[in-house]
């Protein structure tokens, strides 16, 4: 089993004790349906399309419980509490690394890794993946050094292909709480999601 399937189990479980049977066998029928579209993500050279597996068996949840007729408010709901776990450091040395990456920013090491990061998100041969921009100029990112635009999302574009696209915005949402785990506050103006063109994540360090 994938390792994120088992936070899906979990809140399964916990939302739905009578029915959870049923539901993750009918997430495990969609998503392989769903997954055929996300298989490039495995060998991209994109590493943001990594985020395209996790993303298609989430939608697969979201398929499941609309056809049940669950409200969005209720898979909103389950949706967020899977997420949240989902991206929580699992141990001391992933707390350490997550806040470690944003200090190593103005550093020399940083800057090479940055570039390298850039060069490998800026393309994508596939047209269903992500295209994202780094920005490095301080004025364009809050003094920090470091901001990413995220000029096409791999995972609006899936949620639009099986038209499910009102139900991407939840995703959207746990970035404010990623963020928060590596000492970032996060700044956005919009996200594709929600209409804007792009989705513009600039940062600040925490206080």
């Amino acid at each position: 089993m994938k390792d994120y399937k088992k936070y899906f189990s979990q809140f399964v479980k916990e939302n739905y004790p009578d029915d959870f049977g049923s539901i993750l066998a009918g997430t495990e029928s969609n998503y392989l349906i769903i997954s055929a579209d996300t298989s490039f993500a495995k060998t991209s050279g994109n590493p943001i399309d990594k985020r395209l597996d996790f993303s298609a068996y989430f939608l697969a949840l979201i398929r499941t419980l609309d056809e049940r007729g669950e409200t969005f408010e209720n898979i909103r709901k389950i949706c967020l509490q899977i997420t949240t776990e989902y991206v929580q450091p699992k141990n001391k040395t992933q707390a350490f690394l997550k806040r470690l990456l944003p200090k190593m920013i103005n550093t020399w090491l940083g800057q090479i890794l940055i570039k390298a990061f850039h060069k490998r998100v800026s393309v994508n041969a596939n047209p269903d993946g992500f295209i994202a921009r780094i920005i490095t100029d301080k004025e364009e990112t809050l003094g920090l050094g470091y901001g990413i635009d995220i000029m096409e999302c791999g995972i609006c574009k899936l949620f639009n292909k099986h038209n499910y696209s009102k139900y991407a915005p939840i995703l959207c949402e746990v970035d404010e709480i990623t963020s928060g785990l590596a000492g970032l506050q996060l700044f956005r103006t919009g996200t594709i999601a929600n209409g804007a063109e792009k989705c513009d994540f600039r940062f600040k360090i925490q206080e």
